[in-house]
């Protein structure tokens, strides 16, 4: 049995989320990362309040605690957060184009628990639910091995170059029908 539960996140949770990405980004990308490349990933990477505005942005919980987030989006917008620059807020077409997943964190202390897959697969059904027929993610290195396992193809390798240091990603997709 699942110990967590999972709900639409709110406008109210946008602090604890915040503090959730953080830790997220700061212990859970050293082991792939180097020191300057995690510090990078602060300023390509976070919180989209667009996606809780949308009410396509999913929260788990433990006991009442934030443990984990992520969603999806109908939106061109293919990573970032509210200050990344290159943001698209323009509406994709469910008949040509995917949707994307976006914003995965997990706690650093509840990592590889099934947490991932439970946002990816509510992000999924979501999508589909709106007549979306494929999803593309941007995936950081440390959530690679993640979307390899739940079925996620590579597209392209991104380089994201925040002020001399270069960040990898990857841009990867699946079909949901």
């Amino acid at each position: 049995m699942n110990p967590f539960s999972h709900r639409l996140a709110l406008p109210d949770d946008i602090p604890a989320l915040r503090r959730l990405m953080d830790a997220s980004i700061a212990e859970l990308l050293r082991a792939v990362l180097s020191p300057e490349q995690v510090a990078a990933s602060h300023a390509i990477m976070g919180l989209d309040t667009q996606l809780i505005t949308d009410g396509t942005y999913f929260v788990v919980m433990e006991n009442g605690r934030l443990i984990g987030s992520g969603g999806w989006s109908r939106r061109a917008t293919p990573f970032g957060g509210d200050h990344s620059s290159g943001r698209d807020d323009r509406l994709l077409d469910p008949a040509r184009e995917p949707a994307r997943v976006r914003a995965m964190y997990t706690d650093p202390a509840h990592a590889r628990r099934g947490i991932g897959r439970m946002v990816l697969a509510l992000c999924e059904r979501a999508a589909a639910e709106a007549g979306f027929a494929r999803v593309e993610l941007t995936a950081t290195m440390g959530g690679l091995p993640l979307y390899r396992a739940c079925g996620y193809g590579e597209i392209e390798w991104l380089e994201q170059d925040v002020g001399g240091v270069i960040v990898p990603l990857l841009r990867m997709g699946k079909v949901l029908r």
